[in-house]
């Protein structure tokens, strides 16, 4: 674990202060059924979102945890990150990940262990989870920067 923390300080230290000097035209161009790399970065803030909650509640619900899911294109639609100002968007981001490291640095060993099923037969755990969400968050934001 603490090399996957490492990497996701590292990404969000580096990207917090260069995601607002992206030229606004490059951060909101758009082509067809492809998010902006805005949008990118709304998306990582519903995986956000969704990954806190399931970083917190695997340790209180019924084991195995039952994987939560969600559209990522329905809510880059419905919160509109197109036209949020860049500078609200990446402190958003960035709070919401900060608390995930913390969660992430804190958690303990039996906790990582804990079984998660994601309804395909190949049940993981919250370790799988955690350094899978660093590589989703890396992957993301390299297409950001490209």
């Amino acid at each position: 674990m603490e090399s996957a923390i490492l990497k996701f300080e590292e990404l969000l230290n580096e990207n917090v202060k260069y995601f607002p000097t992206i030229d606004q035209d490059v951060l909101e161009a758009k082509k067809p059924k492809k998010w902006s790399k805005k949008e990118i970065l709304g998306h990582l803030v519903d995986s956000a979102v969704h990954n806190l909650v399931r970083f917190t509640e695997i340790n209180y619900v019924d084991k195995p945890y039952k994987r939560r899911t969600y559209d990522p294109d329905a809510l880059v639609d419905i919160n509109k990150y197109q036209a949020i100002d860049i500078e609200e968007l990446t402190q958003l981001w960035f709070v919401i990940n900060k608390q995930l490291v913390r969660l992430m640095k804190t958690v303990d060993e039996k906790a990582l262990n804990y079984e998660i099923d994601f309804g395909e037969g190949s049940p993981a755990d919250l370790r799988f989870l955690m350094t899978d969400y660093v590589e989703h968050l890396e992957h993301h934001i390299n297409q950001i920067k490209s």
